[in-house]
């Protein structure tokens, strides 16, 4: 559970609070049960009310812009998609308590997969697949840029600052390595196509090892989809990431990049939270090492 303070400029967020909060601004959800989710989510503090609603406030003031753009967009792509979606319940105001907009979602059953414990990594992987294929398939005409849609090269001088403060504790050379491996790869020429940004395990819900329902879409958004691929080193084994490039048809320079997004995001998070969010460290760990292990 990650209710210790990650970030500098992040605010104590705790029951009493969205209690009130909700009281004042949905008076007719006060009184339900509200408790903290053991979450190793970095960027929202979330809490369960009553039986099938949750509660999402922003930790920092650099996951605001977020709230605004996942309640925009979500409604719109939501209903294209084959796994379930958040939906949104009540979008919560800024008060002398608390200063951002925060959000109420209904709530989704089901669990995170866990990297190297998943019950059905191949057709998870095909699951994957699908809901990939079906995002980009969506009128992407009007979408909004994407927070990681952009060239990879752009990720270069934050994951060489992180790299710097990793010295002793990975292979840096390695991770050079095949980091410029990576920006050797082609860029994407094709049109702009959404991309959900962030698939990763804690923002994946599975239920009997099949993918039920994808959440966080703060990160959604038009470029080169790649990205989306990066669950194959992210949380799939060596033998499932195959299923899932040929079902998406991915080509050698998009798979590259893939596995570059994946490495970038492991690398930046990991001196981060190397001692704040030790489940974001230890996945961070486990990508770099499956990257070597692959590259090598």
């Amino acid at each position: 559970m990650c209710a210790v303070r990650m970030h500098e400029d992040e605010v104590a967020v705790d029951v009493p609070l969205v209690g009130r909060l909700i009281a004042e601004q949905f008076p007719q959800w006060a009184g339900l049960p509200l408790r903290r989710l053991e979450s190793s989510g970095t960027e929202n503090a979330m809490f369960r009310l009553g039986a099938d609603k949750v509660v999402r406030l922003p930790r920092h003031p650099r996951a605001v812009d977020a709230i605004t753009h996942e309640l925009r967009w979500l409604p719109r792509l939501a209903p294209a998609l084959p796994a379930a979606s958040p939906e949104p319940l009540g979008r919560g105001e800024p008060d002398g308590r608390f200063p951002w907009p925060w959000s109420v979602y209904g709530w989704l059953d089901g669990r995170n997969p866990v990297p190297g414990a998943l019950e059905k990594p191949v057709p998870l992987a095909e699951d994957l697949a699908a809901y990939v294929t079906a995002l980009r398939g969506i009128d992407a005409s009007e979408g909004p840029p994407g927070y990681r849609g952009v060239p990879l090269a752009a990720r270069d001088p934050f994951l060489r600052e992180a790299l710097a403060q990793l010295a002793g504790r990975v292979d840096t050379a390695a991770v050079t390595q095949a980091w410029e491996t990576a920006l050797r790869a082609p860029e994407h020429t094709g049109p702009p196509v959404w991309a959900h940004g962030d698939l990763m395990a804690g923002n994946l819900l599975v239920t009997g090892g099949r993918l039920s329902a994808v959440i966080d879409f703060g990160t959604v958004g038009v470029g080169d989809p790649a990205v989306d691929l990066i669950a194959a080193w992210c949380l799939l084994p060596a033998e499932a990431r195959g299923v899932l490039r040929e079902a998406v048809g991915a080509g050698e320079a998009e798979w590259a990049r893939a596995r570059g997004w994946a490495l970038s995001i492991a690398v930046i998070a990991l001196p981060y939270y190397w001692d704040t969010n030790p489940p974001v460290a230890e996945n961070s760990r486990h990508v770099i090492g499956e990257i070597l292990a692959e590259t090598a």
